[in-house]
Formats: structure tokens, sequence, C-alpha cells
């Protein structure tokens, strides 16, 4: 009996520690724990009869060293990837995003109280857009707004005003 409960103690530690293992992060992206989930928006020009939106799941991923975040527009009509890290000489927090447009960002993030605040590089942009800034920001009801603007041709341009509900069966397709 003895033998019994130290070998079901002894599993329940290990199951412990993988469990924890499992959902561990960085110390430097902490602050982007509350962002992991799948999270859905409509643009604003969506309808019941024609929808526009965009799927986003943020994930924890290389074992707690990054966060991935997946997303596609209208089912994979457009998407892309990015992937978090910490720069293991500063801690900032910087990024690369990939998309199906072939063209690629690198930027950084930094927090200014509740909201995440982005700064992009854009390579090889068709339509002129050379950098990105971003705000995001979760609200109440499981909601996440992100607001952008686009460096375009010299000067600054309104970009993306959406807001997100957390959306656990929602899925990001690529075509």
């Amino acid at each position: 009996m003895k033998s019994l409960m130290a070998t079901l103690i002894a599993v329940c530690f290990v199951a412990s520690a993988l469990g924890q293992q499992a959902t561990n992060l960085a110390k430097a992206l902490e602050p982007l724990r509350p962002f992991l989930k799948t999270w859905k928006g409509h643009f604003k020009n969506s309808t019941p009869e024609k929808p526009n939106f965009d799927v986003q799941r943020w994930e924890r991923a290389l074992n707690g060293r990054a966060v991935r975040i997946l997303h596609s527009v209208n089912n994979g009509s457009y998407g892309g990837e990015s992937m978090i890290v910490a720069n293991p000489k500063t801690s900032a927090l910087e990024f690369y995003y990939f998309t199906t447009a072939g063209f690629y960002t690198r930027g950084t993030i930094e927090f200014e109280g509740d909201k995440m605040i982005t700064h992009e590089e854009v390579t090889g942009n068709d339509d002129g857009i050379t950098k990105v800034k971003g705000t995001t920001e979760l609200l109440p009801g499981g909601k996440m707004r992100v607001l952008t603007q686009y460096f375009k041709n010299g000067a600054w341009e309104t970009g993306r005003d959406m807001t997100y509900q957390e959306t656990p069966g929602a899925e990001v397709l690529f075509k």
C-alpha cells in the first residue's frame, strides 16, 4: 500500500511539473499572457450578406520562449504569422510578421499602461507602406481593440480600427 501511495504521489508530481512546463512563458513575455486566446473581429465594411472578418490565434511557442500569432482574413484570402521574442541583450520584445502577400515586417512592442504599442518597419509591400504603428488593448467582456496607422507616400494614414471578441472555436485558415 505504501508503495502504491508513493507511486501515485510521484505520478501526480510529474504530471503537475509537465503541466507547468506547458504554460510557462519567458518573464519578458508575461505581459502578453492575457492575449493568448483566439479572437475574431469584423471589419467596418462587414455585412451579414458579405462578412469581412479576421481571426487571430495568439499562442505560446518555442517552449515559452516566444509567442506566435497566426491570423487569417476571410478564411484565408490573406493571412500572416508573427513570432514575438525577447531580445536576449535588452529583454525588449521584438517580432517578425510574415504575410501571404509576400511582404514582412520587423517590429518592437512596448507597453504604456494597459496598452500595447507596436512599431514596425515594412519590407516589400506593394501598396507603398513602409511603416506601421499600432495600439492594442484588452477591453471588458473578452474584447480586444486594435488601432493602426500606416506610413505611405511620406505621410501617416489611418489604418484599421477593429474590435475583436474572444472566440475559442474560430479557426485560422490558409488557402
